[in-house]
């Protein structure tokens, strides 16, 4: 794993379990030796995970930055796992406002803002996500339909990694960050165990494929997310060394 990966929490808990160190390290090891992804795309998927809203376990975070910047990640492909994983707020709105269509309809109440059609603006900026984004989902719809204004500055923000101009990138004027990993980033923190977003892993998965990705790298995105749970130990083992007297 490399001398910067042995941190305290490694360090405590092979001095207190040492039975559970060899097989965390066990698990650990699986995706860096298969490597299906690249060490520096390993780090950018653990990035994502650490990272999430759902999650923001620091120490995580910044060893997957060191461990990054070590396989050679840009800190342009760095700040765009960032702002690739920082569209997950989202989901609020995601899971959120098919639920209140869905109210409405059986309430009967308000049937005609939730059933009309696009208008021109909506129409255009269902055009601009698809351009942008490269997908179209239907439950984009009746949040489009019920607020344009917060759609729109969605867009902006989550259309941002994959318009910019980013030097010696993939594709570009597309990000930093290939469209394929982009999607691999999504998959990431949306399978996490702190997030769990069915809906939107099964998209990412779908749009990965598509972009090319094989069944191996996607599920080393979910191998390298299942390790967020080794974090129990790495932060609690140290806190019972301490307590016990055997630190």
């Amino acid at each position: 794993m490399g001398e910067d990966s042995f941190h305290s929490g490694w360090q405590s808990l092979l001095a207190t379990d040492p039975q559970f160190f060899r097989a965390s390290l066990s698990l650990v090891s699986v995706p860096r030796k298969k490597q299906h992804l690249s060490p520096k795309d390993q780090a950018l998927v653990g990035l994502a995970v650490d990272s999430a809203a759902t999650h923001l376990y620091r120490p995580g975070i910044r060893a997957q930055v060191a461990a990054a910047r070590k396989a050679g990640a840009t800190i342009e492909e760095v700040l765009e796992v960032v702002e690739l994983t920082s569209t997950l707020g989202i989901h609020a709105c995601n899971i959120g406002v098919p639920l209140l269509v869905q109210v409405l309809r059986e309430e009967g109440l308000h049937t005609d803002a939730i059933t009309k059609p696009f208008d021109e603006r909506q129409q255009l900026l269902q055009q601009q996500f698809t351009d942008r984004r490269g997908y179209w989902h239907t439950f984009w719809e009746d949040f489009l339909r019920l607020d344009p204004e917060f759609f729109e500055a969605y867009l902006e923000l989550s259309g941002l990694p994959w318009t910019k101009d980013v030097a010696n990138a993939p594709v570009p004027g597309k990000g930093a960050l290939s469209p394929k990993l982009k999607e691999l980033i999504y998959c990431a923190f949306d399978t996490a165990a702190t997030h769990l977003y069915v809906p939107g892993l099964k998209l990412h998965m779908k749009n990965a494929l598509g972009y090319g990705a094989t069944p191996g790298e996607i599920i080393e995105v979910m191998e390298i997310a299942t390790l967020l749970s080794l974090q129990t130990a790495h932060e609690t083992v140290p806190v019972v060394a301490e307590l016990y007297g055997t630190a």
